[in-house]
């Protein structure tokens, strides 16, 4: 039954494996066109320290 919520449909429906080979795929490309996002050291240090903040409960 097409259109309910629950339904999995193109990228939600591959398993996991393929869903990370594909974004892997996206995040390289980004990379040599220059369209990526670099993180400075200090936005990485405090992505990390949000990052483990969310895990410490």
């Amino acid at each position: 039954m097409a259109g309910k919520h629950g339904d999995r449909r193109g990228f939600a429906s591959m398993d996991k494996e393929k869903q990370r080979q594909i974004a892997s795929k996206g995040g390289r490309a980004a990379h040599q066109y220059g369209k990526a996002h670099q993180f400075t050291s200090e936005e990485a240090r405090r992505a990390g320290k949000l990052s483990h903040k969310r895990t410490e409960r």
